[in-house]
Parts: structure tokens; sequence; C-alpha cells
């Protein structure tokens, strides 16, 4: 593996109980940094957090992302534990399932919007101002390869994934010169437990996508996740960053 220096940092990352953020925050505490882990499990981020705490500091913290006051005060919690925050990655997220658009039930809808794209919007509005404080900061945010191809049977996430890449444009433009760097990742999909909410069809429909023919390991986006949260990454924000296996290269 190679290293990474995030010695010193705090990193916050959402839905960090499992799949891609449970790998994030085991890569950013590898290479120095500390985490707090948000999710809506509170039982799974114990486990998590226990397993974690040994490479390195790490807080769990239940919290509703799609309430103002609950991301407020989880945000609160983690500057009285760390000191500070120094990264965010938006992981968090949900699929809604699979169907047609015009048989999606419109609360299911509204929820994966909420979710996908409502959460990360609060957790920037909430932690952007720690970060301008001290002058710097590095917010990830985790798209899909499905907000730039818009997938069928998906067009709920599809779009939320599409919101996300534009918050992340725009907000990566008004915070340039403040060094505050904002990026997000577009992978195509890594065999975890949110395949649980997919069809077996839509699977193999996002599988034969990929011209490498596999789907993301865990340890491959949590590698970029990593690189982009540290201060290798110096000149580039409000970017899309592709981990497709050549499916959308743009």
């Amino acid at each position: 593996m190679n290293q990474i220096d995030l010695k010193g940092r705090v990193a916050v990352i959402t839905g960090g109980a499992r799949g891609i953020g449970y790998g994030a925050a085991e890569r950013m505490l590898s290479s120095g940094a500390s985490v707090a882990l948000w999710d809506v499990d509170a039982a799974r981020l114990k486990e998590a957090e226990a397993a974690l705490g040994k490479l390195g500091k790490a807080t769990s913290h239940v919290v509703e992302l799609t309430d103002a006051a609950s991301v407020q005060a989880a945000t609160d919690a983690v500057v009285a534990a760390h000191g500070g925050i120094d990264i965010l990655v938006n992981n968090a997220g949900i699929t809604g399932g699979n169907g047609k658009t015009w048989e999606l039930e419109p609360d299911i809808w509204r929820q994966v919007i909420d979710v996908n794209l409502v959460g990360p919007f609060l957790t920037c509005r909430a932690i952007v101002p720690v970060m301008l404080k001290k002058g710097y900061g590095r917010i990830v945010n985790i798209a899909s390869i499905a907000g730039k191809d818009g997938n069928p049977n998906a067009s709920h996430y599809s779009a939320s994934k599409a919101g996300l890449i534009g918050l992340t444009k725009s907000l990566g433009k008004e915070l340039a010169t403040s060094g505050i760097l904002v990026n997000c990742i577009t992978p195509a999909a890594a065999k975890t437990e949110i395949f649980d909410q997919m069809k077996q069809e839509h699977i193999d429909f996002m599988l034969s996508k990929i011209p490498m023919n596999r789907f993301l390991q865990v340890n491959e986006v949590a590698a970029m996740i990593a690189w982009l949260a540290s201060e290798d990454c110096a000149f580039s924000t409000g970017a899309v960053f592709d981990i497709s296996g050549g499916r959308a290269t743009y």
C-alpha cells in the first residue's frame, strides 16, 4: 500500500459504518488521520468504532443526515472531540430500489434525493464554516457513474448523483481561493451491502457495462479518496474523478 500523509488531520466520513465509508476510514487511519464516523445505524457504528479504534482515534456519531439540526449537533460534537475538521467525505447513500421512472413512488424518489443530495448539502453547510476558520479543507463527494450515464430503472439514484456532481462543481468554485478543495468521485459499482437494495438484473446490467469485467474493490476507491483528502491534491477542485473500470472516462 502506497503511503499518503494525513498525519494530524481530522476526517468526518458519512456512512462510515460499512462499505466504502468504512474502507475510507480504515485507509485514513492507516495514513495518520483521526476519523469521526457518521451513520444512522447506531449498532453498526459501535462495531465499526471498536474495530477501527485499533488503528487510531475513531469516534462515532449517530446522525440523521437529512436533518439540519442533527448534522449541526454532530459537527459540534466532532469539533469538541477532535479539535476541528479538516476532511469531509460525503459517502452515505441509498439506491431506493429499482423501477421504471413512472412506477416509482414519490416518497421513495424524495427519500433518495434527500439522503444522496440534500444530506451532502447539509453536511457542507455545517462543516465548511469550520474549515474556513482554519483556511484549509478537503471535501470528497462520492457520486456515481450513474450520475454521468443515467442508469435505466434507477432514475432517482442517477438524478441524485448527477445533482451531487453539480454541487461539487459549484462549491469548488465558491471555495477556490479559500484553501478548501472540493472534488467528487464517480465509481462504478462496488460489491457492498448496497447491492442488497438492488434487483439481480440491475446488478448484472452494471457489470455488463464495465470493460474491466469486474466490480470495483473498496480498497481501490479508498485509495483515491485518501489522495483527494490529502495536501498532495493541491490544484484540483470542482473536478470529477472517474474510477469505473473504463465505463465512462469523461
